[in-house]
């Protein structure tokens, strides 16, 4: 079909996707009860709202640029990054352009829009703003993201039926879309990897950095870890509790530092293939991730052997 030629009308099945996208993002951002609607409407079940504080606020703050930004702060330039997307559509962003809330309803927005152009051409626009979206601003940290929340919720707990359903959201998704062939800009722009021989305050960066280290690690990662290493966990941010906990035993610790970067390793590697055996969706991000994990577990293994002879 050439530019400027009529397209096909939407179907039910793709409006049913957008809206199943557009409300799995909603109840990221309604806080509890506003968010039961959208959880009954997929079948989910319903947040109280200390699950709701607990998982979007304290622990997995679902902001594209904690995950991507060599701060691992809310804001900066992913932030500004993703806003650029609106932006770019003649649109005002939102406050929050990298919360996943936001993020996924542009996304079905786009969805939506794309399908009810009246030419090839206004379509394809249309289209190339949605896949940036997907292979920029969502597959680069979702996957990790959903993970991480998964394995740090009950089996049966809102928080994992929710995350279990978007990441099958998701994978339809970047089945549907031409993967991309270079890194998205976030992680060929990303900080350098740990260096062999870290200072303490480059550890800190880089272990509540997830784009510095490849892995996430969550203040219930840490609790788990306070107990298997056998010290005392100091209660604020993630960066104050390691550096006590490095401080009262800092072989045990960066062991445990280590193990839990070659978890995420497995789980990068794992992800960039297919179930078939071949490169999955968004293979190349993958295993940069898994590269990243890699390098900073090396370094971790080899200073918590330097930290056992102290």
């Amino acid at each position: 079909m050439i530019a400027g030629s009529q397209i096909e009308a939407p179907t039910a099945q793709d409006d049913g996707r957008w809206e199943l996208l557009r409300a799995l993002g909603s109840i990221a951002l309604e806080i509890p009860p506003a968010s039961d609607p959208a959880c009954e409407a997929l079948g989910l079940p319903a947040w109280e709202r200390y699950e709701h504080t607990n998982v979007f606020v304290l622990d997995l703050p679902p902001h594209a640029s904690v995950y991507l930004g060599g701060e691992g702060g809310i804001g900066g330039t992913i932030a500004d990054a993703a806003g650029g997307v609106w932006r770019a559509m003649g649109l005002v962003p939102p406050d929050e352009p990298d919360h996943l809330g936001a993020l996924l309803a542009l996304y079905a927005h786009l969805g939506e829009s794309t399908a009810r152009c009246a030419t090839r051409a206004a379509a394809d626009r249309l289209g190339h703003f949605r896949r940036v979206l997907l292979w920029e601003h969502l597959w680069t940290w979702c996957p990790s993201y959903l993970a991480a929340l998964g394995a740090s919720s009950p089996e049966r707990s809102p928080a994992n039926a929710w995350a279990g359903l978007l990441g099958t959201a998701l994978e339809r998704e970047a089945s549907l879309s031409e993967a991309p062939s270079v890194l998205p800009a976030s992680l060929g722009e990303a900080p350098a990897p740990i260096s062999v021989d870290p200072s303490l305050d480059e550890l800190l960066d880089t272990l509540t950095a997830t784009v510095r280290s490849g892995f996430i690690v969550t203040f219930t990662d840490l609790s788990a870890a306070a107990k298997q290493v056998g010290v005392g966990l100091r209660r604020g941010e993630r960066r104050f509790a390691l550096r006590s906990m490095l401080e009262q035993d800092p072989g045990g610790t960066l062991s445990w530092l280590a193990e839990h970067a070659r978890l995420w390793e497995s789980r990068h590697n794992a992800a960039s293939s297919g179930s078939d055996g071949t490169q999955g969706p968004g293979g190349i991000i993958n295993k940069w991730w898994a590269e990243r994990a890699g390098r900073t577990a090396a370094v971790l293994e080899a200073l918590a052997v330097t930290g056992r002879q102290r």
